[in-house]
Protein backbone atom coordinates (compact mmCIF):
# COMPACT_ATOMS: atom_id res chain seq x y z
CA UNK A 1 0.00 0.00 0.00
CA UNK A 2 1.02 3.43 -1.16
CA UNK A 3 1.69 5.92 1.90
CA UNK A 4 -0.36 9.06 1.92
CA UNK A 5 1.48 12.16 0.22
CA UNK A 6 0.80 15.89 1.74
CA UNK A 7 1.79 19.18 0.09
CA UNK A 8 2.84 21.70 2.41
CA UNK A 9 3.63 25.74 1.81
CA UNK A 10 6.88 26.30 3.67
CA UNK A 11 7.91 29.93 4.51
CA UNK A 12 11.31 31.28 5.32
CA UNK A 13 11.02 34.91 6.94
CA UNK A 14 14.05 36.60 7.06
CA UNK A 15 15.12 39.79 9.08
CA UNK A 16 18.36 41.80 9.43
CA UNK A 17 19.83 38.16 9.46
CA UNK A 18 17.99 36.13 10.95
CA UNK A 19 14.92 33.71 10.59
CA UNK A 20 11.65 32.90 12.05
CA UNK A 21 11.20 30.06 13.88
CA UNK A 22 8.43 28.12 16.02
CA UNK A 23 7.53 24.89 17.65
CA UNK A 24 5.60 22.00 16.86
CA UNK A 25 3.21 20.48 19.66
CA UNK A 26 3.93 16.95 21.09
CA UNK A 27 0.20 16.12 19.68
CA UNK A 28 1.37 16.93 15.72
CA UNK A 29 3.58 14.96 13.50
CA UNK A 30 6.94 14.95 13.43
CA UNK A 31 6.10 16.59 16.94
CA UNK A 32 8.40 18.02 19.94
CA UNK A 33 11.15 19.61 17.05
CA UNK A 34 11.53 23.29 15.93
CA UNK A 35 9.62 24.26 12.96
CA UNK A 36 9.19 26.98 10.04
CA UNK A 37 5.76 28.95 9.72
CA UNK A 38 3.48 27.11 7.07
CA UNK A 39 0.75 24.26 6.38
CA UNK A 40 -1.10 21.93 3.80
CA UNK A 41 -2.10 23.60 0.48
CA UNK A 42 -5.43 23.55 0.76
CA UNK A 43 -7.76 22.41 -2.47
CA UNK A 44 -7.75 24.77 -4.82
CA UNK A 45 -5.03 26.56 -3.82
CA UNK A 46 -1.61 27.33 -5.30
CA UNK A 47 1.39 26.88 -3.00
CA UNK A 48 2.39 30.44 -3.08
CA UNK A 49 -1.55 31.27 -1.91
CA UNK A 50 -1.28 28.44 0.61
CA UNK A 51 1.73 30.32 2.05
CA UNK A 52 0.20 33.70 2.33
CA UNK A 53 -2.71 32.30 3.78
CA UNK A 54 -0.80 30.48 6.43
CA UNK A 55 1.67 33.35 7.25
CA UNK A 56 -1.29 35.48 8.02
CA UNK A 57 -3.24 32.58 9.86
CA UNK A 58 -0.18 31.70 11.75
CA UNK A 59 2.36 34.59 12.37
CA UNK A 60 -0.22 37.42 12.28
CA UNK A 61 1.54 39.13 9.17
CA UNK A 62 0.41 40.27 5.63
CA UNK A 63 3.57 39.22 2.76
CA UNK A 64 2.71 39.53 -0.85
CA UNK A 65 5.99 39.38 -2.00
CA UNK A 66 7.30 35.93 -2.04
CA UNK A 67 10.29 34.12 -3.91
CA UNK A 68 10.55 30.88 -4.65
CA UNK A 69 13.28 28.71 -2.73
CA UNK A 70 13.03 25.15 -3.25
CA UNK A 71 10.69 22.14 -3.29
CA UNK A 72 11.80 19.05 -1.21
CA UNK A 73 9.99 15.70 -1.12
CA UNK A 74 10.65 13.31 1.66
CA UNK A 75 9.47 10.13 3.09
CA UNK A 76 8.89 9.10 6.47
CA UNK A 77 7.97 5.59 7.42
CA UNK A 78 4.26 7.15 7.54
CA UNK A 79 4.02 9.43 5.16
CA UNK A 80 5.86 11.44 2.20
CA UNK A 81 5.84 15.40 1.92
CA UNK A 82 6.19 17.57 -0.66
CA UNK A 83 7.84 21.11 0.79
CA UNK A 84 6.77 23.84 -1.15
CA UNK A 85 9.21 26.73 0.21
CA UNK A 86 8.96 30.14 -0.20
CA UNK A 87 11.00 33.64 1.30
CA UNK A 88 10.96 36.66 2.12
CA UNK A 89 11.82 39.48 4.19
CA UNK A 90 9.84 40.90 6.77
CA UNK A 91 9.77 44.80 6.94
CA UNK A 92 10.13 46.33 10.40
CA UNK A 93 6.19 47.66 10.65
CA UNK A 94 5.34 43.94 10.84
CA UNK A 95 7.53 43.31 13.92
CA UNK A 96 5.34 43.78 16.37
CA UNK A 97 2.50 42.00 14.93
CA UNK A 98 4.38 38.66 14.94
CA UNK A 99 1.96 36.05 17.26
CA UNK A 100 3.59 33.90 20.09
CA UNK A 101 5.62 31.50 20.41
CA UNK A 102 6.96 32.31 17.14
CA UNK A 103 10.95 33.54 17.81
CA UNK A 104 13.91 35.27 15.38
CA UNK A 105 17.09 32.78 15.34
CA UNK A 106 20.47 33.48 13.53
CA UNK A 107 21.57 30.98 11.18
CA UNK A 108 24.32 29.87 13.49
CA UNK A 109 21.98 29.22 15.96
CA UNK A 110 19.85 27.15 13.42
CA UNK A 111 22.53 24.62 13.73
CA UNK A 112 21.59 23.42 17.11
CA UNK A 113 18.18 22.92 16.98
CA UNK A 114 16.07 19.86 16.34
CA UNK A 115 14.47 20.21 13.20
CA UNK A 116 12.56 17.30 11.37
CA UNK A 117 14.66 15.57 9.20
CA UNK A 118 13.36 17.04 5.86
CA UNK A 119 14.30 20.21 7.15
CA UNK A 120 17.91 19.61 7.23
CA UNK A 121 18.37 21.05 3.49
CA UNK A 122 17.10 23.64 4.53
CA UNK A 123 19.02 24.39 7.12
CA UNK A 124 21.71 23.31 5.33
CA UNK A 125 21.18 25.93 2.61
CA UNK A 126 20.45 28.63 5.30
CA UNK A 127 23.34 28.33 6.89
CA UNK A 128 26.97 29.93 5.37
CA UNK A 129 30.12 29.22 6.64
CA UNK A 130 31.84 32.68 7.58
CA UNK A 131 34.59 32.27 5.64
CA UNK A 132 34.80 32.68 1.48
CA UNK A 133 38.50 31.90 -0.26
CA UNK A 134 38.44 33.52 -3.76
CA UNK A 135 41.51 32.42 -6.21
CA UNK A 136 42.13 31.54 -9.97
CA UNK A 137 43.35 28.22 -9.15
CA UNK A 138 40.92 25.60 -9.21
CA UNK A 139 43.74 23.48 -7.37
CA UNK A 140 43.47 24.87 -4.10
CA UNK A 141 40.25 23.92 -3.47
CA UNK A 142 41.45 20.38 -4.45
CA UNK A 143 44.51 20.53 -2.42
CA UNK A 144 42.54 21.22 1.15
CA UNK A 145 42.49 18.18 2.96
CA UNK A 146 39.89 18.89 5.15
CA UNK A 147 37.21 16.16 5.91
CA UNK A 148 34.27 17.64 3.88
CA UNK A 149 30.70 16.04 4.02
CA UNK A 150 28.66 14.98 0.80
CA UNK A 151 26.15 18.06 0.15
CA UNK A 152 23.81 14.76 -1.13
CA UNK A 153 24.18 12.70 2.08
CA UNK A 154 23.52 15.71 4.87
CA UNK A 155 21.65 13.96 8.45
CA UNK A 156 21.60 14.43 11.80
CA UNK A 157 25.24 13.62 12.99
CA UNK A 158 27.08 15.59 10.32
CA UNK A 159 24.49 18.73 9.96
CA UNK A 160 27.46 20.79 11.96
CA UNK A 161 30.29 19.27 10.34
CA UNK A 162 29.02 20.29 6.87
CA UNK A 163 28.75 24.19 8.07
CA UNK A 164 32.34 23.92 10.00
CA UNK A 165 33.91 24.31 5.88
CA UNK A 166 35.07 27.30 4.39
CA UNK A 167 33.54 28.18 0.80
CA UNK A 168 35.62 28.81 -2.09
CA UNK A 169 34.67 30.57 -5.08
CA UNK A 170 36.39 29.76 -8.22
CA UNK A 171 36.82 33.10 -10.16
CA UNK A 172 37.64 32.65 -13.69
CA UNK A 173 37.07 34.34 -16.77
CA UNK A 174 38.14 30.90 -19.42
CA UNK A 175 34.84 29.74 -19.82
CA UNK A 176 35.54 26.48 -21.67
CA UNK A 177 38.49 25.05 -19.28
CA UNK A 178 36.56 26.47 -16.33
CA UNK A 179 33.59 24.20 -17.05
CA UNK A 180 36.04 20.97 -17.70
CA UNK A 181 37.92 21.46 -14.32
CA UNK A 182 35.10 22.16 -12.21
CA UNK A 183 33.34 18.43 -13.87
CA UNK A 184 36.00 16.71 -12.84
CA UNK A 185 35.39 18.04 -9.26
CA UNK A 186 33.92 15.22 -6.90
CA UNK A 187 30.78 15.75 -4.86
CA UNK A 188 33.09 16.79 -1.66
CA UNK A 189 34.68 19.24 -3.58
CA UNK A 190 31.43 20.62 -5.00
CA UNK A 191 29.99 20.88 -1.74
CA UNK A 192 32.52 23.79 -1.33
CA UNK A 193 32.41 25.35 -4.73
CA UNK A 194 31.06 28.56 -5.20
CA UNK A 195 31.35 29.19 -9.36
CA UNK A 196 29.64 32.39 -11.74
CA UNK A 197 26.41 31.77 -13.05
CA UNK A 198 27.95 31.65 -16.71
CA UNK A 199 29.87 28.40 -15.79
CA UNK A 200 26.92 27.23 -14.03
CA UNK A 201 24.55 26.98 -16.86
CA UNK A 202 26.94 25.08 -18.68
CA UNK A 203 27.02 22.06 -15.66
CA UNK A 204 25.02 18.77 -16.38
CA UNK A 205 22.03 19.17 -13.71
CA UNK A 206 23.57 16.80 -11.51
CA UNK A 207 26.52 18.66 -10.92
CA UNK A 208 24.30 21.73 -10.62
CA UNK A 209 22.35 21.10 -7.84
CA UNK A 210 25.75 19.78 -6.02
CA UNK A 211 27.36 23.27 -6.27
CA UNK A 212 27.70 25.21 -2.62
CA UNK A 213 26.39 28.22 -4.37
CA UNK A 214 26.29 30.50 -8.06
CA UNK A 215 27.99 33.56 -8.17
CA UNK A 216 26.60 36.74 -10.29
CA UNK A 217 29.00 39.63 -10.73
CA UNK A 218 26.74 43.20 -10.12
CA UNK A 219 26.02 43.90 -14.06
CA UNK A 220 25.07 40.53 -14.14
CA UNK A 221 22.42 41.33 -11.09
CA UNK A 222 21.22 44.38 -12.38
CA UNK A 223 20.29 42.54 -15.92
CA UNK A 224 18.40 39.66 -13.74
CA UNK A 225 14.49 39.80 -14.54
CA UNK A 226 12.23 38.60 -11.75
CA UNK A 227 11.73 35.04 -11.04
CA UNK A 228 14.76 34.15 -13.05
CA UNK A 229 17.06 32.69 -10.13
CA UNK A 230 17.58 29.04 -10.25
CA UNK A 231 15.23 26.97 -8.29
CA UNK A 232 16.84 24.42 -5.15
CA UNK A 233 19.99 26.42 -5.71
CA UNK A 234 21.89 29.29 -3.29
CA UNK A 235 22.72 32.26 -5.06
CA UNK A 236 25.25 34.82 -4.01
CA UNK A 237 25.58 38.56 -5.70
CA UNK A 238 28.57 40.60 -5.79
CA UNK A 239 27.40 44.21 -4.88
CA UNK A 240 29.54 47.54 -4.49
CA UNK A 241 26.50 50.07 -3.80
CA UNK A 242 23.52 50.37 -2.19
CA UNK A 243 21.36 50.08 -5.30
CA UNK A 244 22.85 46.59 -6.12
CA UNK A 245 22.44 45.66 -2.68
CA UNK A 246 18.64 46.46 -2.86
CA UNK A 247 18.36 45.04 -5.96
CA UNK A 248 19.96 41.47 -4.84
CA UNK A 249 16.92 41.87 -1.84
CA UNK A 250 14.37 42.82 -4.30
CA UNK A 251 15.40 39.61 -6.72
CA UNK A 252 15.50 36.84 -3.72
CA UNK A 253 19.47 35.90 -3.56
CA UNK A 254 20.43 33.90 -0.72
CA UNK A 255 23.23 36.23 0.41
CA UNK A 256 25.60 39.05 -1.24
CA UNK A 257 29.30 40.02 -1.14
CA UNK A 258 29.52 43.80 -0.29
CA UNK A 259 33.16 45.61 -1.85
CA UNK A 260 35.86 46.84 -1.77
CA UNK A 261 35.67 47.39 2.27
CA UNK A 262 39.65 48.40 2.20
CA UNK A 263 42.41 49.39 -0.44
CA UNK A 264 43.95 46.53 -1.95
CA UNK A 265 47.50 45.53 -3.05
CA UNK A 266 45.88 44.70 -6.27
CA UNK A 267 43.43 47.62 -7.01
CA UNK A 268 45.08 50.22 -4.57
CA UNK A 269 43.20 53.72 -6.08
CA UNK A 270 39.87 52.00 -6.30
CA UNK A 271 37.18 53.63 -4.41
CA UNK A 272 36.32 51.94 -0.87
CA UNK A 273 33.29 52.11 0.75
CA UNK A 274 35.10 52.20 4.24
CA UNK A 275 33.57 50.53 7.49
CA UNK A 276 31.34 53.47 8.02
CA UNK A 277 29.70 52.99 5.01
CA UNK A 278 29.81 49.32 4.90
CA UNK A 279 27.77 48.75 8.15
CA UNK A 280 25.36 51.66 7.03
CA UNK A 281 24.39 49.06 4.12
CA UNK A 282 25.52 45.80 5.84
CA UNK A 283 22.93 46.64 8.89
CA UNK A 284 20.09 47.31 6.92
CA UNK A 285 20.17 44.02 4.86
CA UNK A 286 18.26 41.48 5.85
CA UNK A 287 20.71 38.72 3.92
CA UNK A 288 23.75 37.72 5.08
CA UNK A 289 26.48 40.51 3.84
CA UNK A 290 29.74 39.34 3.07
CA UNK A 291 33.29 41.65 3.56
CA UNK A 292 35.42 41.99 0.76
CA UNK A 293 38.44 44.15 0.16
CA UNK A 294 41.95 43.98 1.94
CA UNK A 295 40.83 41.71 4.99
CA UNK A 296 42.75 38.70 6.24
CA UNK A 297 40.35 35.81 7.90
CA UNK A 298 41.26 37.11 11.32
CA UNK A 299 39.25 40.04 10.19
CA UNK A 300 35.97 38.34 11.29
CA UNK A 301 35.18 39.38 14.20
CA UNK A 302 36.16 43.58 13.65
CA UNK A 303 33.61 43.07 10.30
CA UNK A 304 31.03 41.29 12.33
CA UNK A 305 31.32 44.51 14.39
CA UNK A 306 29.97 46.60 11.38
CA UNK A 307 27.48 44.17 10.62
CA UNK A 308 29.03 41.56 8.57
CA UNK A 309 27.98 38.45 8.31
CA UNK A 310 31.08 36.78 6.97
CA UNK A 311 34.08 37.76 5.25
CA UNK A 312 35.89 36.97 1.87
CA UNK A 313 39.47 37.52 0.28
CA UNK A 314 41.84 36.26 -2.20
CA UNK A 315 45.54 37.07 -1.30
CA UNK A 316 45.31 37.41 2.51
CA UNK A 317 43.31 34.12 2.09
Amino acid sequence: MSKPSVHVAIALLLYRGKVLVGWRNADQHQGNKYEFPGGKIEAGETPVEACRREIFEEVGIGIQQWHAFDVIHHEYDDVEVFLHLFHATVNEQYLADIQKPWTWYSRDQLLGLNFPKANHSIIQRLFWNHHIKISEDLSELCRNKQSVVNANALNESNLNEASAQPLFYYRTELLTSAVEQVQQLNLHDLSRLIINVDIWTQLPESLQKAVAAVHYKQQQVMDLQMGQLPLGVRCIAACHDLVSLQRAHSLGFDAVILSPVLPTATHPDAHTLGWEQFAQYAKSSDLPVFALGGLSPTDLSIAQQYGAYGIAGISQF
